[in-house]
């Protein structure tokens, strides 16, 4: 379970009985939104799934934000690729591994909740942490050739072979999609410096 949720017991000596509570409501709401999407995280739903009452849920998450938000902070962190020290593998094993993460963990359905709730303060600030531990790795080894504006535009462009396909049409590029996109940001950077 992810931190800043309340899905873990705190450290403050929070009741064992609130915290059980916390994480069953957690994966349940997780449950909902990755099997059944964003506009099925009600609390009449994710009671049912957690097994608790509805006024359970409302007293201690009165917005569908609320419980749409712990959803997505129990994923915790974003799997990342072992780097070898060989950039074009690298970036391209990293994007399967976001590919991966897609398809087995239903990151599109999670995008997409932060997508639709973008506007809600605490949604940003998950958004936020997601993407920039979703996005980090990519930063990371993208930041040893570029810098400023094009660092951010080859790593959105990385990201983006992945996630829009998901988002957009609901499939995933394949093996060869994702090492011609890395080739175009590499050759591109290298075509720059002529």
């Amino acid at each position: 379970m992810a931190t800043g949720d309340g899905s873990r017991p705190s450290d403050t000596g929070e009741d064992a009985r609130v915290s059980r509570t916390r994480a069953d409501v957690a994966r349940a709401a997780l449950e909902v939104l990755t099997t059944e999407g964003s506009d099925a995280v009600t609390h009449a739903r994710v009671a049912e799934v957690a097994g608790y009452s509805k006024t359970t849920l409302y007293t201690h998450w009165p917005a569908r934000v609320d419980l749409i938000a712990m959803a997505i902070e129990s994923i915790g962190e974003m799997p990342h690729h072992d780097r070898t020290g060989v950039l074009r593998d690298d970036l391209i094993a990293e994007l399967q591994v976001f590919r991966a993460g897609i398809v087995e963990m239903r990151l599109d359905r999670v995008l997409s909740a932060m997508a639709e709730w973008a506007s809600e303060e605490q949604m940003a600030r998950i958004r936020n942490r997601v993407n920039t531990d979703g996005q980090r790795q990519m930063y990371e080894m993208l930041g040893e050739i570029f810098d400023g504006p094009a660092l951010d535009a080859a790593v959105s462009m990385l990201t983006g072979v992945v996630a829009c396909p998901a988002m957009m049409y609901g499939n995933m590029p394949d093996d060869a999609v994702i090492e011609a996109a890395v080739d175009v940001v590499l050759n591109g950077h290298a075509h720059s410096k002529r």
